[in-house]
């Protein structure tokens, strides 16, 4: 974890809980944090449609590159991926509350997500660091 400020996304449909599909999701809760204790929200992200990373043709600066960490209720192997080649870390999370899984995250106490049944991308089930 890196001193100084970080940038923490939230994927949240409803800028209140936590929420999963971060790849096809336009709203995130951005927070930052100066050496992991104070933490502000920085900002609301509602995208417009074509900003959605799934449909994104990838043209100029995506707000959500400028994350260091993303944390989302569920995402697929490739939006995982896509964002880590932009250097953010993403995290999925059962965790429902954005603070809390913030603060859950600065803490490395961040609790996984449930994997998810209906997701028929092929992996091994490992988690690779």
């Amino acid at each position: 974890m890196k001193v100084g400020s970080l940038k923490i996304g939230v994927s949240s449909q409803n800028f209140r809980t936590v929420t999963g599909h971060a790849g096809k999701g336009r709203r995130f809760m951005v927070y930052e944090t100066y050496d992991g204790s104070e933490i502000q929200e920085l900002e609301r992200l509602d995208l417009p449609k074509e900003m959605a990373l799934h449909e994104w043709n990838g043209q100029g600066e995506h707000p959500l590159f400028e994350l260091d960490y993303l944390i989302t209720g569920g995402c697929g192997e490739g939006f995982v991926r896509k964002m880590g080649s932009r250097g953010v870390m993403v995290r999925a999370t059962a965790e429902t509350d954005p603070v809390t899984a913030v603060k859950a995250l600065l803490s490395n106490t961040l609790p996984p997500a449930a994997p998810h049944e209906h997701d028929h991308e092929h992996h091994d089930g490992h988690d690779h660091h």
